[in-house]
């Protein structure tokens, strides 16, 4: 019997409990069962929380519980976010211009309008991206955001 099934239902493979005892058993089992899944529903205001919540300042404070799901799933989006910024790194190679051809050293250059035509049709994430991998130290240009007709001209330059 599952915590969703009432103690009077029946079960397929169950055959029909007809003594009283049985059935206070039966309903005893369930009763437990579901105290138990209350003791771990966030929302039950019987019973306190089973897992310890992290202080502020403490190391684990905002994070998810090792080897959860929502760390998994963490882990999955910061590898994912990591093979675009890769690869945006290496679109910039190959549409770049060498830095000794706009006057700036050995860095390689494109201006964002360029690349916004090229890398459209990579992601439509580029500006994103491009942040991500400005925080990493990968890519710089100047001004916070950077928009589609406006910024055309401003350069990009890959660090690494």
């Amino acid at each position: 019997m599952d915590e969703n099934t009432s103690p009077g239902q029946l079960m397929d493979d169950q055959e029909s409990i007809v003594s009283v005892k049985g059935l206070k058993d039966n309903w005893q089992k369930w009763s437990d069962n579901h105290k138990e899944h209350q003791k771990h529903n966030p929302f039950s205001h019987d019973t306190r929380p089973m897992a310890v919540v992290p202080q502020r300042g403490h190391d684990d404070y905002g994070r998810p519980l090792q080897g959860s799901l929502t760390a998994q799933r963490g882990k999955d989006a910061h590898t994912h976010i990591s093979r675009e910024v890769q690869e945006l790194c290496d679109v910039i190679k190959d549409i770049g211009v060498h830095g000794d051809k706009q006057g700036n050293g050995g860095d390689i250059s494109v201006e964002f309008g360029k690349l916004f035509e090229h890398y459209v049709t990579i992601s439509n994430k580029l500006v994103g991206i491009l942040l991500r991998a400005r925080k990493q130290k990968l890519v710089d240009f100047e001004g916070e955001m950077l928009w589609q007709g406006k910024d055309d001209h401003v350069v990009i330059t890959l660090l690494q």
